[in-house]
């Protein structure tokens, strides 16, 4: 059965999604409608994106990274995962504000966050027996 977790989402993909309508609301308003068109249509992909990320385990010993609809996605065997561990970044005075979880694997690192952190870290760990 395959196990998926959905990614988090941020303040600052909050404070992004936020930033672009209101300047796709000005260019309405303005009437500058090659740019609010632009803009609508970059907010449109923002929040697929947002809403669609998800981060699936499946039986056969694969983690799929799904980013959505418009976006490509990756598969990655779980025998090719070398480490996974929990990392911060954007620290201020020492501390972290933002998480997530990064994947090695064959000379690559990806950065992901799922909702529940722990339980991915622990899934990925017993699935790839690190």
């Amino acid at each position: 059965m395959n196990r998926i977790f959905h990614a988090r989402i941020t303040l600052g993909q909050y404070l992004f999604l936020l930033i672009v309508s209101g300047m796709s609301f000005w260019a309405l308003w303005d009437k500058h409608i090659v740019l609010a068109i632009v803009l609508v249509i970059i907010l449109l992909l923002g929040i697929e994106k947002l809403i669609h990320t998800t981060y699936t385990l499946t039986p056969d010993g694969n983690l799929v990274l799904y980013y959505g609809r418009f976006m490509s996605g990756k598969t990655i065997p779980l025998q090719e995962v070398n480490d996974v561990e929990q990392a911060y970044y954007m620290r201020l005075f020492g501390y972290g504000l933002m998480r997530c979880v990064l994947v090695h694997h064959t000379g690559k690192t990806e950065a992901l966050m799922p909702v529940k952190e722990e339980e991915f870290i622990e899934l990925i760990n017993k699935k790839a027996k690190l």
